[in-house]
């Protein structure tokens, strides 16, 4: 989690660092109100904003004067491109100089880098490989080869046309993602973090197994803005942890909801992170009617945590926070203000007044700048705001950067399939490997989205995942944004699922409880995180809410009562005959229709 301690010490550099971060949200606000820029000069520019924050900020000794070199290059080629480029859309993604062949190396070479540091390994030489295939591909024998491409024009279109660096996944992290981002940071520089406990604890303290529910409900309230399962869990689990321990929760438990609850954030509407935004631009389906589709289930994968956690509740005898520890009813009004207003603003300028996701976001910004000014006793403090002001923008800094340099580097991986056409030879494996069956198709995507998810981001995973998979599915039959809702969830897999899972670690080591202990019961309390997506295939009436509410809330009940039954055999302290039972019957409910059609 970002704070103002992470800054350098040196005076100089912090107000150097501060001062990008304005120009940076400066940039990213003044586009979405400035009208009509060309894409070859924002996307470069978007580009060189986040290299400073991914090379250097934080670097030491040799990354720091690495870093130097790299994000000088990385900026220099950047602004080249976006000051010449009208010359270069007259090339039409053919590269006309030597200098122009070095320079497409060059930005290659800094955006794989910026991957590898802001990320690691994985995502970067996936990338890298990809690359390589372009370059030498034509060599493979076999239906896997491709007819070659030459030097210049692959590069040209990788570097200086809108098929690469700069295609339609850098747009959405230009035009969307990153304002939704400085909203979440903005939110949370300000007391709207607060509001979300409050009225979590509020809704959720007094009930049985109170302190779990509570960090459902905030987990689900601050993933929606937070995007980041890591971030979720290191935030509101600052506070949800100690509180569960203290009630004696055993503590793999306390670790499990929080990681569970957390790794939904990413599914909860109205934000769901990045996700939905780049969903919108793979699918052309509109963002409202994404989000839409989306409640249901994840309203369902909440609801099979809760019932999950009313069973560990019933057998450890966990009750409900004590009176003392419940916030005054004043303060939930108050603080929940902090949210609210912003939302209220974001969700009526969408849905009421019909202005794109972007400039309702933009408005947003500005409503909880202004609540910046006070705090929960509604007085005024000068050092507190502009404390908080440059929270807001660091956080967002470091956030765009962070995704940026990730967005960049997939893009590198989705021109590589579009210019060689291994997308579409991957889609016929899949299909060949599948016997041309759904179920099996569906078996693979998961298998793939786990393993890829184990070592990228969510997002990233799932852009890779729906590139190569996506089109088999809808081949055999899904449509498309069930295709793309069932990848999406199950890139989210590795957040709970041995061996790599990132929630699960970050909450065990901040509990002090073993890792496997507290993964193991963390698949049990998420096992809506395996079973909904394939709900989605069963029951597609769930994701058609906006078209045909009725059939949705069927499908919503059907499926909510096969989770409860599931979960209740797998938490629940009852004989094996009913246990057994309860399985049946879970399972019935949710692949009956595929099972009777």
């Amino acid at each position: 989690m970002t704070t103002l301690a992470d800054l350098p010490d040196n005076r100089s550099a912090r107000f150097g660092f501060l001062a990008l971060a304005a120009l940076l949200v400066a940039f990213h606000i003044g586009l979405i109100f400035s009208g009509l820029v060309p894409n070859l000069v924002a996307r470069p520019l978007h580009m060189a904003l986040i290299l400073p924050w991914v090379f250097l900020f934080g670097a030491r000794g040799w990354r720091l004067w690495s870093g130097v070199v790299l994000a000088g290059i990385g900026i220099a080629g950047t602004v080249w491109i976006a000051w010449n480029a009208d010359m270069l859309a007259d090339q039409y993604g053919f590269l006309e100089s030597e200098f122009q062949v070095w320079l497409a190396f060059a930005l290659l070479f800094v955006v794989l880098e910026a991957a590898r540091r802001a990320i690691g390994w994985p995502l970067p030489l996936v990338a890298l490989a990809a690359l390589l295939y372009a370059l030498f591909g034509q060599h493979i024998p076999g239906e896997f080869g491709h007819s070659g491409t030459p030097l210049r024009s692959f590069l040209g279109t990788m570097v200086i046309a809108e098929g690469g660096l700069w295609g339609s996944l850098t747009a959405v992290s230009v035009g969307v993602v990153s304002i939704f981002v400085i909203f979440g940071a903005v939110l949370n520089a300000g007391e709207a973090g607060q509001g979300f406990m409050n009225v979590a604890a509020a809704a959720a303290g007094r009930l049985r197994g109170g302190a779990a529910k509570v960090s459902v409900l905030s987990s689900a309230l601050f993933g929606s803005i937070s995007g980041s399962a890591s971030a979720n869990v290191a935030s509101t689990g600052a506070v949800t942890l100690p509180a569960m321990t203290k009630l004696g929760y055993p503590k793999r438990l306390a670790a499990a909801v929080e990681a569970v609850a957390s790794s939904g954030g990413q599914i909860m509407p109205p934000l769901m992170g990045a996700g939905a935004f780049v969903m919108v631009e793979l699918t052309g389906v509109p963002y409202t009617q994404i989000v839409t589709a989306a409640l249901l289930p994840a309203l369902l994968y909440f609801f099979a945590v809760w019932i999950g956690i009313d069973a560990y509740a019933t057998r450890f005898h966990l009750q409900g926070l004590a009176p003392e520890d419940r916030p005054a009813r004043r303060d939930v009004a108050v603080t929940a203000m902090f949210f609210l207003i912003p939302f209220t603003v974001l969700l009526v300028a969408m849905f009421a007044v019909g202005f794109t996701p972007q400039y309702a976001a933009a408005l947003a910004i500005l409503a909880g700048a202004a609540l910046l000014l006070t705090d929960g006793s509604l007085t005024f403090d000068p050092a507190r705001t502009a404390t908080r002001v440059a929270l807001a923008l660091l956080t967002a800094a470091r956030q765009v950067s962070m995704i940026a340099a990730i967005i960049l580097c997939a893009s590198i991986v989705i021109g590589v399939l579009g210019v060689t056409g291994l997308g579409v030879k991957i889609t016929s494996v899949i299909l060949a490997g599948s016997g041309g069956m759904l179920w099996a198709s569906l078996a693979l995507t998961a298998l793939a989205c786990l393993i890829l998810g184990m070592e990228v981001p969510t997002t990233a995973a799932y852009v890779i995942c729906v590139s190569v998979a996506g089109p088999a599915l809808i081949e055999l039959g899904l449509e498309p944004l069930q295709a793309h809702l069932f990848v999406f969830w199950f890139a989210l897999l590795s957040t709970i699922t041995p061996p790599v899972c990132g929630a699960v670690f970050i909450a065990a080591g901040m509990i002090e409880e073993n890792w496997i202990k507290v993964a193991l019961t963390a698949m049990a309390l998420g096992v809506g995180l395996y079973l909904i997506p394939l709900g989605m295939v069963t029951w597609p009436a769930i994701i058609g809410l906006g078209q045909a509410p009725v059939a949705a809330l069927i499908a919503f009940v059907a499926l909510g009562a096969g989770l409860a039954a599931i979960s209740f055999a797998l938490i629940g302290r009852v004989s094996r005959v009913i246990r057994a039972g309860l399985a049946v019957l879970g399972l019935g409910l949710i692949f009956g229709p595929a099972v009777l059609g």
